[in-house]
């Protein structure tokens, strides 16, 4: 492990479209600045979307065009496989030490595809929610940026296989490349880390890993996607045969004391944007939506309306007890309270997706000034580290991009002041 220095005026840390957008537009004002994201591409949860709601349009169209604002700036730095390891504050700056994770695929790689063509071993596909595999030596997604390989060091044989090595004929496999820590001081950081999906195998009442026709919301944004794990297709898992009956389970995990207690805000709306996805597909599929309260806001409310104007999609007002299986004809067996009626229901369906909450992936900083609250989301601490995207709060894409430009213009009052 090495260490090097770098200064800059803005360190903004997660590369999904909070910390692209802020990065971005920090760099338009004249500030230099370093964007870190920990995976091997950027762009965050948003890249794994198939839709966004309302207009049900792919998400690759704004991210691209934030990529190429990127990719044209001469003063934004980006580090792929970045986490920060420690933060200080001294005299008004900020350090923080990052571990650069090796990737083993170096700038000369032109993705050709020869290393993948003759690597040996497999990888369950994170990108995709372990529902398929790649092999070792991978790119995340067609088109992921950056556009080169990465090597997942728990898969790959190492030097004892070397075949990806020989097969690169740019000399771009290098695996005996090591981690590095790098110093970066900075005037002001924005932390926008983003979330990840509550973990559904906590709610074992509703059969999420005892029957694979039981996936959760991030999941079903996969199949729906054109790059996904059945291209686009909604499939049974469990058979990959066609759909004819859907159930959502709305708050499952959240608005509970017990896993999440607070409401996701964007969850009824990702239910009712891949409800539209199995119209789309199967035009006679009966859809059931099981709520709480339906929640929509603003604008999104006529959103909601077309939905539920729709007469294949049915509406039930009442939590899900549990889901299982009729071993006589492998359908899955939804028991929930309807209030409205004040009766118990038992609906068989081919496919059960749990709307799962948002849980952020905010650590404690390691300042006195900074803070999580008692969910974990981040509370600025008004000296220079500013929250930003889904971390501070849940909130849908055309939000964050809106506070990612209100961090901006804190950060530059914090750097401006020092």
């Amino acid at each position: 492990m090495t260490e090097k220095q770098i200064s800059s005026d803005l360190l903004v840390i997660g590369a999904g479209v909070a910390g692209i957008t802020a990065a971005v537009e920090a760099v338009e004002t004249g500030l230099n600045v370093i964007l870190l994201e920990k995976r091997p591409y950027i762009g965050g949860k948003v890249a794994q979307f198939s839709k966004y709601f309302p207009k049900l349009c792919p998400p690759g169209c704004g991210l691209e065009i934030n990529i190429r604002r990127l990719r044209s700036n001469p003063m934004v730095k980006l580090y792929t496989q970045a986490e920060v390891i420690a933060v200080s504050k001294e005299g008004g700056r900020y350090k923080a030490d990052v571990s650069l994770k090796p990737r083993y695929v170096n700038n000369r790689c032109t993705a050709c595809g020869d290393c993948v063509k003759v690597c040996p071993e497999t990888r369950k596909n994170d990108f995709n929610y372990g529902m398929d595999e790649t092999a070792s030596v991978y790119i995340p997604y067609e088109n992921a940026y950056p556009q080169k390989y990465v090597i997942d060091a728990g898969s790959c044989k190492g030097s004892s296989c070397n075949k990806c090595v020989d097969a690169c004929k740019y000399g771009a496999i290098d695996l005996a490349e090591k981690e590095e820590v790098i110093a970066i001081e900075a005037g002001s950081i924005i932390w926008a880390t983003g979330w990840e999906p509550y973990d559904a195998n906590k709610l074992d009442v509703l059969g999420f890993g005892q029957f694979p026709d039981v996936i959760t919301n991030v999941m079903m944004e996969r199949l729906a996607a054109a790059d996904g794990p059945t291209h686009g297709q909604v499939l049974r898992p469990s058979t990959k045969q066609k759909i004819g009956s859907v159930a959502f389970v709305q708050c499952a995990g959240s608005r509970d004391e017990t896993h999440l207690e607070y409401c996701s805000s964007v969850c009824c709306l990702a239910s009712l944007k891949q409800s539209r996805y199995i119209r789309e597909q199967y035009p006679d599929a009966e859809i059931h939506i099981h709520y709480i309260d339906v929640r929509a806001n603003g604008l999104l409310e006529d959103f909601y309306g077309n939905v539920r104007r729709d007469d294949k999609v049915h509406f039930h007002r009442g939590k899900v007890a549990r889901v299982t299986r009729d071993p006589s004809s492998d359908k899955l067996i939804v028991e929930a309270e309807d209030s409205l009626s004040g009766t118990i229901m038992h609906k068989a369906v081919d496919l059960v997706v749990l709307a799962t909450g948002m849980k952020p992936t905010v650590r404690e900083l390691p300042l006195d000034a900074s803070a999580v609250d008692g969910n974990g989301f981040l509370i600025s601490d008004g000296t220079g580290i500013i929250g930003c995207g889904v971390n501070t709060k849940p909130k849908d894409v055309a939000s964050v991009v809106q506070e990612a430009t209100g961090a901006v213009l804190k950060a530059i009052q914090s750097i401006k002041g020092n």
